[in-house]
């Protein structure tokens, strides 16, 4: 099924109890240059959303709006059924950021990181009450960071980075969590360990946003997504969003395609392959043919 929806505007109220509710936002930057025009998704409440498109589509840009770093020329955000300042007001979004973004020179500890989720919950002279280091305890402790929380954080693995500002989003205790790229220059393992966080997170009732290049794990475990283009050009499950078509409007010519027939001892198999260059999208089937109308993989992939 085809999930494009060019006037996308969301059903309803903002205010009615929705994770994130965006409703025809336009931001145009001082230069003069429109990043995001007319976009309008829901995601829910206790939701994994995967946001995906090619570098300059508006994933950045959409965080931006999102956390009030840039304001909407058009159209409405709302979060947990309030506007952007009030929901920044309660700490109730946190921001897990790209490697790229961090001055990983900086001397500071992974407990004095993670910590930093907590300021908002602090007084002015942010001194950190007896629950802020019970919660900064365990949000290190479930991230598996435990063993490090007195390294500098300078000298962790990318993986282990990842961990730790995932750390500082459970220690600010919000309830939307905006992940940039998080399974960039991790191995396997890690990549396993924060799915897994991520589900679990979900399972509270957790909203999560997460942009992402990496296509093969986005059905895994996104229950929705948003694919972006300058606008919001479908969303929904992923299931249903996930085909060749939405795909090919997103990504262009940067996508690929290719299919792949072997034959066994006993039966045939086809693989459809997609790939953006971060990770293949694999669609499997047995019995000689790909014929999936809602999937990556279907009737002349």
């Amino acid at each position: 099924m085809n999930m494009t929806l060019r006037d996308n505007k969301p059903d309803g109220n903002p205010a009615d109890g929705s994770g994130i509710a965006v409703d025809g936002v336009t931001v145009t930057y001082r230069n003069g240059y429109t990043a995001l025009r007319n976009a309008s998704f829901r995601i829910g409440k206790g939701t994994i959303t995967a946001l995906v498109g090619v570098n300059g589509s508006g994933k950045s840009t959409l965080f931006k709006a999102i956390m009030g770093f840039a304001r909407a020329s058009a159209g409405s955000i709302s979060i947990l059924g309030m506007p952007v300042p009030a929901a920044l007001k309660r700490n109730l979004v946190a921001y897990v950021p790209q490697a790229e973004e961090v001055d990983w020179n900086f001397p500071v500890l992974v407990e004095d990181v993670v910590m930093m989720g907590r300021y908002g919950h602090m007084n002015m002279l942010r001194i950190a009450s007896r629950r802020d280091h019970e919660i900064v305890n365990a949000a290190i402790e479930r991230v598996g960071m435990s063993a490090f929380r007195h390294r500098q954080i300078g000298e962790l693995s990318g993986g282990q980075k990842k961990r730790v500002f995932l750390a500082r989003a459970l220690a600010q205790e919000g309830q939307v969590i905006l992940l940039d790229e998080p399974f960039t220059g991790v191995d396997v393992t890690t990549e396993e360990a924060i799915t897994a966080l991520l589900k679990s997170l979900r399972d509270e009732g957790r909203v999560m946003l997460v942009s992402t290049h990496n296509l093969g794990s986005v059905p895994d475990f996104c229950d929705q997504t948003v694919l972006l283009k300058g606008t919001v050009l479908a969303y929904g499950p992923t299931e249903r969003v996930f085909t060749r078509e939405n795909l090919e409007k997103a990504f262009g010519g940067v996508l690929r395609h290719l299919v792949i027939d072997t034959i066994g001892e006993t039966d045939r198999h086809a693989v459809g392959v997609i790939t953006d260059d971060e990770r293949p999208f694999v669609v499997y089937e047995a019995g000689g043919q790909v014929d999936r109308p809602n999937e990556p993989g279907g009737d002349g992939i």
